[in-house]
């Protein structure tokens, strides 16, 4: 019977990975995958994580099921990071968490949901945008457009993502980035989460706002603007968040699914939706990265400890930006790839053609999406002249 089944093209990023394995050049350089990198190369385990597991080791006393919204303390805790410390939406108990198998879980979560509960609408999506987005729609079911976002001379599009926000038939979902927006690292100001505010307002949109990168922006409370703002102006708003990256707990699988509703009774009776969908996914999510976050934001001490280790990650990516910039000055290319400084996150849009990043894999061992989006948290002090000066040799081509 398996017989008719064809061979299809693995992920690309993922294929990546497997090229840098194979790859015997001591120089080489991965700017592909999306995990954050300290200045060894490696993704570690944060201090604060390490101490909540030693806590959970010893105290844990049953490996029983959490239930399909999962563990009750970590989604309070996450309510509470990402719509603020004594929200108005808490006190009013109009939003609801569901903790799910990462963020990309929670966004299936969403896309189910809105499959079944919000039948016949479409989503749009910021073009480019994490690829992954589009294959969990399209596995939902989902009709799906996009918007611009990034123009041709590689900046932030705003007024052409205004344009056709405006010309979006009403009730549709809108996806946007909350922050470090994946794959460019463009990101809207205070001033245009307004205009976008405004826009959804008129457009009666229903927003899903992908929120991967908490922390590794501006700050924690920063990087919430835009989420707060439209949870707090709106009826109701779709949240899907991830502690893959400020907790670095990329294989645990921790994210949660947020939604917010007119009232109290309107936030159970959607509630009650999620919990089947959950329930048809995956039944229950994992227990332990949940448990690890929830002992870290409910400790005085151990949130302390992170809150030093984020400021840390997003310190050093910020220093890899500038120190990439400075390091494309004796080149003459400072002022093209400036850019790289305002952007936000780990990702960068470098605006490198698919040729030129070909020649940069062939020829250097410098890999990184053929889009020419780069991790700069693969960067390192050391490598910084040697990806310079690659950079510099194929851009003259």
């Amino acid at each position: 019977m398996f017989e008719h089944i064809e061979r299809v093209p693995g992920d690309a990023i993922l294929g990546l990975i497997e090229a840098f394995k194979k790859d015997t050049n001591p120089r080489k350089v991965d700017l592909g995958v999306g995990v954050y990198r300290d200045a060894h190369g490696n993704t570690p385990v944060l201090k604060s994580v390490k101490a909540a597991e030693e806590r959970l080791l010893e105290q844990e006393e049953t490996k029983s099921y959490i239930g399909s919204h999962g563990d009750p303390a970590y989604g309070n805790a996450i309510l509470s990071l990402v719509l603020g410390e004594g929200s108005p939406l808490l006190t009013d108990k109009r939003a609801s968490a569901t903790q799910s198998p990462g963020g990309t879980g929670a966004l299936r979560l969403a896309a189910d949901f809105i499959r079944t509960n919000l039948p016949g609408k479409a989503i749009w999506m910021s073009n480019p945008t994490w690829p992954n987005h589009h294959g969990i729609f399209d596995a939902a079911g989902i009709e799906r457009h996009s918007y611009p976002y990034v123009s041709a001379s590689n900046t932030l599009d705003f007024d052409g993502m205004m344009d056709s926000l405006g010309r979006i038939p009403e009730g549709d979902i809108v996806l946007l980035h909350a922050c470090c927006h994946n794959p460019s690292g463009f990101d809207l100001d205070k001033q245009q989460w307004q205009q976008v505010l405004n826009v959804v307002k008129q457009r009666n949109l229903m927003p899903l706002i992908d929120f991967a990168y908490q922390g590794f922006g501006d700050g924690l409370d920063e990087d919430a603007y835009g989420v707060r703002l439209l949870a707090e102006q709106l009826d109701e708003v779709i949240i899907t968040s991830s502690c893959s990256k400020n907790f670095g707990l990329y294989r645990e699988r921790t994210g949660c699914l947020i939604l917010v509703a007119k009232n109290e009774e309107q936030m159970n009776n959607v509630r009650s939706q999620v919990a089947i969908v959950a329930r048809e996914n995956y039944s229950n999510p994992p227990s332990h990265g949940a448990a690890v976050v929830s002992t870290i934001l409910g400790d005085e001490a151990l949130r302390g400890m992170w809150l030093e280790e984020v400021d840390d990650m997003r310190g050093r990516i910020n220093q890899l930006r500038s120190g990439f910039v400075d390091a494309m000055a004796p080149h003459g290319l400072a002022e093209k790839f400036d850019f790289i400084k305002q952007q936000r996150g780990m990702f960068s849009y470098t605006g490198l053609s698919r040729d030129q990043v070909e020649r940069l894999r062939n020829d250097y061992s410098i890999y990184m999406v053929s889009s020419g989006r780069a991790n700069v948290a693969g960067l390192s002090s050391d490598v910084l002249e040697y990806v310079a000066q690659a950079i510099a040799d194929v851009s003259d081509t």
